[in-house]
């Protein structure tokens, strides 16, 4: 299950990233005024705003819940691992008896 949710989220990560490079900015739209692309456009002389907007926020979201889910389940294996074969670590701060400095011996 881990696996395939992290070949999802990798896929759905790439997908992201391909999709914004492929959108224009605000300013593109300056260039077709000139006689630029708006005829040769794949989705209509509209543009692909619209499509491109709804798929890029739907693959966002989905990027969001794939790397929530990865984040439980990291969660979940690391509390069933627990601390085994570690060695137990004093807590800062906790009030235990002080000890006697020890003094250094002499050699005579």
């Amino acid at each position: 299950m881990e696996t395939i949710l992290l070949i999802v989220h990798v896929l759905v990560g790439a997908s992201v990233i391909g999709l914004v490079l492929i959108q224009q900015g605000k300013g593109a739209d300056a260039g077709a005024s000139f006689g630029g692309g708006a005829s040769q456009t794949v989705f209509g002389s509209a543009g692909a705003g619209g499509f491109l907007v709804k798929l890029t926020a739907g693959l966002a979201a989905l990027f969001f819940i794939t790397s929530l889910a990865l984040a439980v389940i990291a969660k979940q294996k690391a509390e069933a691992v627990g601390t085994f074969g570690l060695p137990e670590v004093p807590v800062q701060g906790a009030e235990s008896a002080p000890q006697e400095p020890v003094a250094p011996k002499t050699v005579d």
